[in-house]
C-alpha cells in the first residue's frame, strides 16, 4: 500500500512540476480621444419612441466600421477641466447622461434624471473617450 501511494505521491508530483505558465501581455493599441462640449453643441433630440433630449454629437475619425463592431468605447465627463472623470452612464446635478457610437462618431444625451423632459447642460464638459481595442 506504501508503494502505491508513494508512486502516486510521485507521479502528481511530477504532473505539477511539468506545467508551464503562459504569460499574455495585453495590446498597447487602445487609444484616449478628449474633446470639450461648450453649451451651445447641445441640440434637441426626440427618438423613435418620442422620448425628448439634448445630444452633442462629437467626431471620433479612430472609429471605423470594424472597431464600431469588434471595440468598445468608453465614455467619461469632466466638469472641472479634468481634473475628476465620471463614467456615463452618469447622474450628475439631476442630469442623466448617455452615449450611443457607430463608425466615426460618439454621441451623448441628457435629460432629467427620470428621463420625462429634455435638459440642456448649462457648463461646458469636457469628454474623455477611451478605445478599447479586441480581437
Amino acid at each position: 500500500m506504501k508503494k502505491i501511494i508513494t508512486l502516486m505521491g510521485c507521479v502528481v508530483l511530477l504532473a505539477l512540476s511539468a506545467c508551464t505558465k503562459q504569460y499574455v501581455t495585453p495590446g498597447t493599441t487602445n487609444q484616449t480621444v478628449y474633446a470639450n462640449i461648450v453649451t451651445s453643441n447641445w441640440t434637441p433630440y426626440t427618438d423613435n419612441n418620442g422620448s425628448k433630449s439634448y445630444e452633442a454629437p462629437i467626431n471620433v475619425g479612430l472609429i471605423s466600421n470594424n472597431f464600431a463592431q469588434a471595440g468598445g468605447i468608453i465614455v467619461a465627463i469632466s466638469y472641472d477641466g479634468g481634473n475628476t472623470y465620471e463614467q456615463l452612464p452618469e447622474v450628475y446635478a439631476n442630469v442623466s447622461y448617455s452615449y450611443t457610437y457607430n463608425a466615426g462618431n460618439v454621441t451623448l444625451y441628457a435629460q432629467s434624471a427620470d428621463g420625462t423632459t429634455a435638459v440642456q447642460p448649462t457648463l461646458p464638459i469636457k469628454v474623455k473617450i477611451i478605445l478599447v481595442d479586441s480581437n
